[in-house]
């Protein structure tokens, strides 16, 4: 799959976990303002569960990799948006970039096994507002990795998840506002490729 923005219709096999109340394809982008108060994490640390995000996704079986470019525009602390792959609330890994409000920006890594979230976390250019990210998986571990230009890939997290190597995945675009609205991420295509 390789969705582009550009005004045409979305592909039929993506769907909506939790839809955004204002989202739209404008001819270039897939551009989403997410809800207030929504977040994917459960219980570390914070002991909250929070399975509100926003993800576009296809299904897919087997190894796979999925890419998107991602321009944002935050405005409340935990701004994030960027990619998911997902088995189900208690087992999902996603990549974004995330707003700290007076801080630089963190490029961010959430794995989710058992109900349980961890997150790696590494400061960012604050004056770079697009970046790709990839999601990778190979049996049942995958790969998080980011990309300036779209070219070079910088990796930012190998982990496991636990579920059968032979599981589908919901795999594609997600943003979340944990503390209030306004943030907006436009997303320049989502590509799903097997291998």
């Amino acid at each position: 799959m390789d969705q582009r923005f550009d005004g045409r219709s979305l592909d039929p096999r993506l769907k909506w976990l939790n839809p955004p109340a204002n989202w739209r394809a404008d001819g270039n982008a897939l551009v989403v303002e997410p809800d207030a108060n929504t977040d994917f994490w459960m219980r570390t640390h914070y002991g909250f569960e929070a399975d509100s995000g926003h993800l576009l996704f296809a299904e897919a079986t087997g190894d796979v990799a999925v890419s998107t470019k991602v321009r944002f525009y935050p405005v409340h602390q935990y701004d994030q948006a960027g990619l998911m792959l997902r088995v189900d609330s208690n087992c999902w890994m996603k990549t974004s970039v995330e707003y700290e409000g007076d801080d630089p920006p963190r490029l961010g890594a959430v794995v989710t096994n058992r109900g349980y979230s961890d997150w790696s976390v590494q400061d960012f250019d604050r004056g770079c507002n697009e970046l790709w990210f990839r999601l990778t998986r190979k049996g049942s571990d995958c790969m998080a990795e980011y990309s300036t230009d779209g070219a070079v890939w910088t990796m930012l997290r190998l982990a496991h998840l636990d579920f059968d190597a032979a599981a589908q995945v919901e795999c594609g675009l997600y943003a979340c506002s944990p503390k209030g609205a306004g943030f907006c991420a436009e997303f320049g295509f989502l590509k799903i490729e097997r291998g």
